[in-house]
């Protein structure tokens, strides 16, 4: 149980809902939520236990109950809400993707710093039992030098009149939803990318709904990714080493399983890893938060800030890419 630090949800959407549900299965302390509409705000902190509901996001900040705020509004808005927070000065959890661009994200950072309060972007799938078990594999030498990335993320959303995935103005597309989690992965296990290749569909309006990319990440490494909002895909992710491989299974990104094979042994199955399963695994980011608050630290060295936002700039460029044709 947490009983020290509590928790403010700024936002009551699907992903804050998520949040909750695994944050108070996990036993975290959730102290409030906050919404712009103070009816919804009510209703959400009914569904999730949470004892206080703010009509508005400036009570949220300013709630001395609250020590660490989730920003779950569209991507378009974290900066801002962000701000908000940490002007307070709250510690801040951002939801994926971090903002919508590179300069924004790096505003955030310096903003952060300047407090010296504790950020980080929430992607949850670094700190899943799954992707430690993955670091494991790689720093014991399992796979050899890692050399490649294969992933895919595709699914089928909703783009009627109205979803903010189709509204540009709100960071819509499938590159900041669903694209990030390749391309961060990608950052993660092969560094920086050096070159950058990419092509897809783009709407009217410059939103993308499909993209495939290839990066260099320096000689001899190099991931390849496809992302979609209106197609299916397999959502698999293969992470390919010079001495074996593994298969993470539908979908990558979650807490999933996966298949280990060496070279040695002929390609022949080395591990099979099936994790027990608590939730959705979006507890496992809120420990860290806690562990580094508690630590006095003021970002993770799984999550770092700079690599926030050297992943925003990414996907700058691939947005950039996509919108030349």
């Amino acid at each position: 149980m947490s009983d020290s630090i509590g928790w403010g949800i700024l936002g009551a959407g699907g992903i804050a809902g998520a949040f909750a549900r695994d944050l108070a299965l996990d036993g975290r302390r959730l102290a409030a939520v906050g919404s712009r509409d103070a009816e919804r705000a009510r209703a959400f902190a009914d569904r999730t236990g949470i004892p206080t509901a703010h009509g508005c996001y400036e009570a949220l900040v300013a709630d001395p109950a609250v020590d660490v705020v989730y920003v779950a509004t569209p991507h378009s808005h974290h900066l801002e809400h962000a701000l908000l927070a940490i002007e307070a000065g709250k510690h801040v959890l951002v939801e994926k993707a971090f903002t919508t661009t590179g300069d924004d994200a790096q505003a955030l950072v310096d903003a952060a710093r300047a407090r010296g309060v504790f950020a980080m972007e929430a992607m949850w799938t670094r700190f899943l039992p799954t992707m430690v078990a993955v670091r494991e594999r790689i720093a014991a030498g399992d796979l050899g030098e890692v050399v490649g990335l294969v992933s895919d993320h595709s699914q089928v959303l909703d783009l009627s009149p109205g979803s903010r995935l189709i509204e540009a103005a709100l960071g819509g597309g499938a590159l900041l939803d669903l694209g990030v989690y390749d391309l961060s992965l990608a950052h993660h296990l092969l560094g920086p990318a050096t070159r950058i290749q990419a092509s897809g569909v783009v709407d009217h309006a410059g939103v993308d709904h499909r993209a495939s990319v290839i990066l260099d990440h320096g000689p001899g490494r190099t991931s390849t990714s496809t992302f979609s909002m209106t197609t299916l895909g397999s959502n698999r992710a293969s992470i390919i080493g010079t001495d074996g491989v593994i298969h993470l299974d539908p979908a990558f990104y979650t807490w999933t399983s996966f298949t280990r094979r060496s070279v040695a042994d002929r390609d022949a199955i080395a591990e099979r890893y099936e994790p027990e399963l608590e939730g959705r695994g979006m507890q496992f980011q809120a420990r860290e938060v806690e562990r580094a608050v508690a630590a006095g630290e003021t970002e993770s060295p799984t999550m770092p800030l700079d690599e926030s936002v050297a992943i925003m700039r990414l996907m700058d460029d691939v947005r950039a890419a996509l919108l030349a044709g």
